[in-house]
């Protein structure tokens, strides 16, 4: 018997690839999102996960108008990333990312540029952090 696997439509991928996030957005017509984090060591991005990324409001809001990028920064041995995707996360940091603030989500166009950036928890929780992303998606060819 033959089993088919399918993504549930209601929580979008996070992709470990800008570059081919990048492509899909360029496709798509989409921004990208960005999110560097520490995901068994950083307790905001443990947060930003659970009451910003987790939600069905920000899931709406993203199938929409982002293709989501994470790159984690683990801590634990158990939790540590292969070398190739290790040394992509590296390059992020290095390009958008310098000094090392976790958590940190960028918006970016599909070419890279940076239009907005949350240094930290989003001030205003989620529903300041959605208006946010609404607006600048709305405006993205602004």
């Amino acid at each position: 018997m033959a089993w088919l696997c399918l993504t549930v439509p209601s929580s979008q991928d996070w992709l470990t690839d800008l570059q081919k996030a990048s492509d899909i957005a360029r496709n798509q017509q989409k921004l990208v999102l960005l999110n560097f984090s520490g995901s068994d060591w950083c307790a905001p991005c443990i947060r930003l996960k659970k009451e910003i990324f987790q939600t069905a409001e920000f899931n709406e809001v993203a199938a929409g108008s982002l293709v989501l990028v994470n790159a984690d920064f683990p801590r634990s041995k158990k939790n540590q990333l292969g070398k190739e995707q290790q040394q992509l996360n590296d390059e992020l940091a290095e390009r958008y990312n310098p000094a090392g603030k976790f958590p940190y989500t960028l918006l970016l166009t599909a070419e890279g540029k940076v239009l907005y950036a949350w240094d930290g928890f989003p001030s205003g929780g989620k529903a300041a952090f959605l208006e946010k992303l609404k607006k600048l998606s709305i405006h993205k060819s602004s």
